[in-house]
């Protein structure tokens, strides 16, 4: 019974396909950075941010435009020995026009966008956190799924022995009809629980092809997780400290806080100054005239209807908004991470419990089964000390497999799970290459190929 025993343990060894080869945790999630659209998604959303700070940056400049205009005309004169008339003329002109003075509402635009973008990359961090924390959830249900089908098979092995030992029996008197229909009505029900068990095997591996991007060929060991922390207080202090949504709220906060001086900002003038060549030729392109026109314009806004005063009210709730939300979200982490902490204690608890199960049950099945032999015990409590055996076997395998999710969940909850701090080795994406290619608003191809120099090394 114990090579038995010792064959539910290493079962998902000979289940998992492609023995050649086996795919580490690291090598699942390296491929799930790599493929994850949702990652794509957001560095995408980061980039439009980006941009944002780009054109907050253009209004400050001037704006120059070069118009050409060119008429023609035809007029019928009757009384005229020429009979019509036709001319032709055309003008061109270079304008420049730029704000000389808005008392600052144009660096507080840029201000707030670049706290925006600060907050979009803390927010694509913590995208990358789900992506990273999805992959292990899914490799961990795999391997699991994988341990149980071969704990599943190996137990209809197991009672497929033990119907024929009952026919044996059967054949020379020693037992009933009743224990061989015992027997084969928990052979059933084996086979029933291997098939569910194979259905989840299936399921797992559908969801470990959408998180990580590719069907596995086999799965190692899993590694020991890089938890460093040893109290719950520690733990707290990282996340309040280092979490990518406590900094997303700070950034959100800071973009708030400027949006009411802008806002306030709106109620005052502005001076504008414009700049105009312009050119008149005649219909033989000769030029007629020319002339440079400088201007300048003050505007102040009197009355609005009340607009601006609504606009700044609602600068000061989005500021209060802001706030909450900050001190809501220090909320929201310290609970995530003292729920994380809980799990593993509860996990490592339950395996404590179950390997007491498991040695309690080992013990009862070894007694039952040599009083069967005895002729004490009937088959039907063969069968039962068997079955609990396993249930207490598959017990200790989804209770380690708890304690590893929560292990990272921990890691997540702490702000600890990126590519970067698992030490994947690979290049990610960097937020401030294209921030910094782009936030002065150069042309478009040198953007452009900065671009495509960072796309480059992600290998997309």
């Amino acid at each position: 019974m114990r090579k038995v025993l010792a064959a539910l343990l290493l079962g998902a060894v000979s289940f998992a396909p492609g023995a050649l080869w086996a795919e580490t945790l690291t090598d699942a999630l390296i491929s799930a950075y790599r493929n994850s659209h949702l990652l794509e998604q957001n560095q995408a959303v980061l980039r439009a941010a980006d941009e944002d700070v780009a054109t907050a940056v253009g209004t400050l400049g001037p704006v120059v435009s070069f118009v050409t205009t060119f008429s023609y005309s035809h007029t019928d004169n009757p009384s005229s020995l020429l009979g019509s008339n036709e001319s032709t003329s055309a003008s061109s002109s270079l304008q420049a026009s730029m704000t000389l003075i808005d008392f600052g509402r144009g660096k507080m635009d840029v201000a707030i966008k670049n706290e925006l973008v600060l907050s979009s990359q803390a927010a694509l961090v913590n995208v990358e956190q789900q992506v990273m924390l999805d992959a292990v959830s899914a490799y961990v249900n795999l391997s699991l799924q994988g341990e149980l089908v071969a704990a599943q098979e190996s137990n209809v092995r197991l009672i497929t022995q033990d119907l024929q030992a009952a026919k044996d029996k059967f054949d020379v008197g020693e037992v009933t009809k009743t224990d061989v229909a015992l027997a084969e009505a928990q052979l059933a029900s084996a086979n029933a629980a291997l098939a569910a068990s194979q259905g989840n095997y299936n399921v797992a591996r559908e969801r470990y092809n959408a998180a990580i991007g590719h069907y596995p060929s086999g799965l190692a060991p899993l590694p020991k997780t890089p938890i460093k922390v040893k109290t719950l207080a520690e733990a707290r202090a990282i996340a309040l400290r280092g979490h990518p949504a406590v900094r997303q709220a700070l950034f959100q906060v800071a973009a708030a806080d400027a949006g009411v001086h802008r806002a306030k900002a709106e109620m005052l003038p502005s001076i504008d100054g414009s700049a105009s060549y312009s050119g008149n030729f005649d219909q033989n392109g000769q030029l007629t005239n020319q002339g440079l026109s400088l201007s300048m314009k003050f505007s102040q806004t009197l009355y609005a209807s009340g607009r601006l005063s609504s606009a700044y009210r609602k600068a000061i709730a989005q500021q209060q908004e802001a706030h909450a939300a900050q001190l809501q979200t220090g909320v929201n982490v310290t609970e995530a991470v003292g729920k994380a902490w809980s799990n593993i204690l509860v996990a490592n608890a339950s395996i404590g419990a179950n390997d007491e199960q498991i040695r309690a049950a080992q013990a009862a099945y070894d007694g039952v089964k040599q009083e069967a032999d005895l002729g004490s015990r009937t088959t039907l409590d063969v069968l039962n000390a068997e079955q609990n055996l396993l249930s207490a076997k598959a017990s200790r395998l989804q209770a380690q497999a708890n304690l590893y999710v929560s292990q990272y969940s921990l890691l997540s909850a702490m702000g600890q799970l990126t590519a970067d701090q698992l030490h994947l080795g690979i290049p990610t994406f960097d937020p401030q290459a294209y921030y910094n290619a782009v936030k002065k608003g150069p042309a478009t191809s040198a953007r452009g190929a900065k671009l495509d120099r960072i796309l480059k090394t992600l290998g997309k």
